[in-house]
């Protein structure tokens, strides 16, 4: 049997490398060889944490042992039944897993046009669509006033798209100094450490007292979606970018009702599966739109880049993710063998 590292989350906590077989092509399948993979660091260390309540959407969700990873980059070498074999050859991203073979659905897979792009770079191109997508059910305007609460990967990519969308200011929000770094040198984007300032405050400065326009959440914390309506103005919109780790507990009245705030999920399967005239944005345009950006150096990613390790270390880095993330952002897994 041809050997298949995969990378498993066996219990919680442990996170190991199983030698599995390789995958079985069924219909509308691309069989990929890895070339490099991307952690998603919110997602996966939720998942290998088991730090959810026993009754909520992640406990139906993580069932150990499990394969995690949907960020992934590399060359198809075979297709299943009635696939068009020019397909054969091809670089791709996928949401394909941690492992060196992966099948993929087609209907999710693009085809990396641009030889410019590294691996790398494109390895960020479906985490980066989950951004993409909040900032395009948040309805950014040109001229609105943001602010992003959290900036990892999520938060990071959000402040560039609706800077990109002429959103102006831009609030960027973390307690960690180390990510408030990583954003670009922008005068409209304005860095703000809850340690340090008084959030709300700093908005109503910088909007000239009008408050956001929008306020994404981004950070995971449950403990913190209280304190992001005051930045809000009157009928302003909380967008939900994150996949908040536990219950918040709010008066509809004072954070809903009363300054008629919307409150907006922006989840990733709420892309639409099939592009129509009224919204042609499925997760694949999205990916094809993220790779123009970066190949026409709109987008640098270089500054998002924190690790660079082969997959045989992933054992290793996820214990040391899980004692401290702060210093984490793009965590690449190189599959080269």
């Amino acid at each position: 049997m041809e050997k298949n590292p995969t990378i498993v989350f066996t219990k919680p906590r442990e996170a190991v490398i199983e030698n599995r077989e390789k995958p079985v092509l069924e219909k509308g399948k691309l069989l990929v060889r890895t070339r490099k993979t991307l952690i998603s660091t919110g997602t996966e260390l939720t998942a290998l944490s088991g730090e959810f309540r026993p009754d909520s959407l992640w406990a139906k969700i993580i069932r150990y042992p499990m394969v995690m990873g949907y960020c992934n980059v590399g060359d198809v070498i075979d297709v299943g039944p009635e696939v068009d074999k020019a397909w054969i050859g091809q670089r791709v991203v996928s949401q394909g897993s941690h492992a060196l073979y992966v099948s993929v659905d087609i209907r999710r897979t693009i085809a990396i046009q641009r030889e410019t792009l590294s691996d790398e770079q494109a390895a960020f191109s479906n985490l980066a669509t989950v951004a993409m997508n909040g900032v395009r059910r948040a309805s950014v305007a040109w001229g609105e006033a943001v602010a992003v609460y959290g900036l990892g990967l999520l938060g990071q990519f959000t402040v560039r798209f609706s800077r990109l969308c002429g959103a102006r200011p831009v609030c960027a929000v973390d307690v960690a100094e180390s990510r408030l770094r990583r954003l670009p040198e922008d005068s409209a984007i304005v860095r703000v450490n809850p340690k340090v300032d008084d959030v709300a405050t700093v908005v109503r400065e910088h909007t000239s007292g009008r408050m956001a326009d929008v306020v994404f959440e981004v950070t995971g914390n449950p403990n913190v979606i209280v304190e992001e309506f005051k930045c809000l103005k009157r009928q302003g919109r909380l967008v939900v970018v994150s996949s908040p780790r536990g219950e918040t507990l709010f008066d509809f009245c004072d954070y809903c009702n009363a300054h008629s705030f919307t409150i907006i999920g922006a989840h990733f399967e709420s892309h639409p599966e099939h592009p129509t005239a009224d919204n042609p944005w499925t997760s694949a345009r999205n990916a094809e739109l993220f790779l123009d950006l970066v190949a026409d150096g709109e987008l640098d990613l270089e500054p998002l880049v924190s690790h660079r390790e082969p997959y045989t270390e992933a054992p290793r880095l996820y214990q040391e993710l899980l004692r401290d993330r702060s210093e984490a952002m793009g965590v690449i897994l190189e599959w080269s063998t």
